[in-house]
């Protein structure tokens, strides 16, 4: 360890948790904290929820678990790792930032440095955060403490791409603020540090990683629509396109979590405030938005074909990607309004999602696999490592008297084991 700072991280979830044990396992005296006293409990006792750290690194010496805002007293580094979502007109929901930032400022002294990770749009941290860190503080920005700003690239899941393994990007309020982000940042982080020239352009590099995503994911369904149309399977042409050196493999799907389908709205908020109007990036917001409607009305037309008019359909997976338990923003959600929207039953199954959270997010409970009744057609929803392990005869076995419709969001089944008695639909 190479800088003298005492570190705090502000929010425990996805991001924050494998930032806080990353820096504590370096030596630095770090503060973990968050808001919800149980998940402070849980993690005293030696369990993550998310399963983003392993249960045995949870304790390292020198990272102290704490709820309550006077223990972040001891800390002159923060790191704000709060959720960034939308609201329900798609505008930005600060709520949580703005929280944190009253919770920092509170206990700020001269010479602190505040360096939020949570995706915001350009010029939101000077221009939304610095003011409510001095009102609160009684300091002024620049000159008492200083800001900073590294977009935060943790993938839920991804065992590869982890906290230290991932170049990070840093920024600061003045030269020697981002020498002391870079000093810090790289004494946890392996894999280099980018300093960026400006806070903003942190800020925009973040907003755009997941934007550029959702561009090209929106291209993929559109062409999948398409390619239905002329009764083309659409991952056969990109198996056949990804032969070319830069052809980028990118797939269709139901787009959610708490990034490609929520960044776009924070540079596009920002655009309308100048008075731009970003017509590429909005495109493809729609078209993402309407995936679920679509794969919905492709499970109908299954049941259909097979001359029933209603009947009940079992959905595998909601999380808003494989093998993770975050149910936040999930794509799944929209398959299942558009198919009850119809009239059908609809019996949702995941294993890694929490029942308890399902049902404070959505309204509805999970259907344990004892429990699921025969289906006359099932949506694979998400690639749960636990559904292709027990593959065709597990899905077989879920349709009523073995036959019916099967769709295949992800197009990861084998086509060519397929029972005869079953419909197969790849998006």
């Amino acid at each position: 360890m190479t800088h003298q700072r005492s570190i705090a991280v502000i929010g425990l979830g996805y991001v924050g948790l494998p930032v806080a044990v990353a820096f504590a396992e370096t030596g630095a005296p770090v503060i973990g904290f968050d808001i919800n006293a149980e998940r402070i409990a849980e993690l005293k006792a030696g369990h993550d929820r998310t399963n983003e750290v392993e249960d045995s690194r949870l304790n390292p010496d020198g990272l102290t678990y704490a709820h309550e805002a006077e223990a972040l007293k001891a800390a002159d580094f923060y790191i704000v790792t709060v959720p960034t979502p939308i609201d329900a007109a798609h505008r930005p929901d600060l709520s949580a930032v703005k929280g944190a930032s009253r919770t920092v400022g509170a206990g700020l002294r001269p010479g602190d440095i505040v360096v939020y990770e949570s995706t915001v749009y350009p010029g939101c941290t000077e221009a939304v955060c610095a003011p409510i860190l001095e009102a609160e503080s009684g300091l002024k920005s620049g000159y008492d403490f200083f800001l900073g700003y590294s977009p935060e690239r943790i993938n839920p899941g991804d065992r590869a791409h982890r906290f230290e393994s991932i170049t990070k990007v840093v920024s600061g309020q003045n030269a020697e603020t981002l020498d002391i982000v870079a000093d810090v940042y790289g004494s946890a982080v392996t894999a280099g540090i980018y300093r960026a020239p400006s806070i903003q352009v942190a800020e925009a590099a973040k907003v755009i990683e997941n934007t550029q995503r959702d561009i090209n994911i929106a291209f993929m369904n559109e062409l999948s629509a398409l390619f239905e149309k002329l009764g083309i399977d659409t991952l056969d042409v990109l198996k056949a396109a990804e032969t070319k050196w830069n052809f980028l493999p990118f797939r269709p799907g139901l787009v959610g979590g708490h990034c490609i389908g929520i960044d776009p709205y924070y540079l596009t908020h920002r655009a309308d405030e100048i008075g731009y109007h970003p017509e590429i990036i909005l495109a493809g917001r729609r078209i993402n938005d309407a995936a679920g409607a679509r794969v919905a009305k492709a499970c109908i037309r299954q049941i259909l074909k097979r001359g029933r008019r209603s009947g009940r359909i079992t959905v595998l997976g909601l999380t808003f990607k494989e093998d993770v338990p975050d149910i936040r923003n999930s794509g799944v959600v929209s398959v299942i309004e558009e198919l009850r929207s119809f009239g059908f039953e609809v019996q949702v199954h995941d294993p890694m999602a929490l029942s308890s959270e399902v049902q404070e997010e959505y309204g509805f409970d999970l259907v344990a696999d004892a429990d699921l009744k025969p289906a006359d057609a099932v949506v694979l929803a998400v690639a749960h490592r636990a559904y292709l392990e027990r593959g065709w005869p597990f899905l077989q076995g879920l349709l009523a008297d073995g036959s019916g419709g099967i769709v295949d969001v992800k197009s990861v089944l084998d086509r060519s084991a397929a029972p005869q008695s079953i419909d197969l639909w790849r998006l």
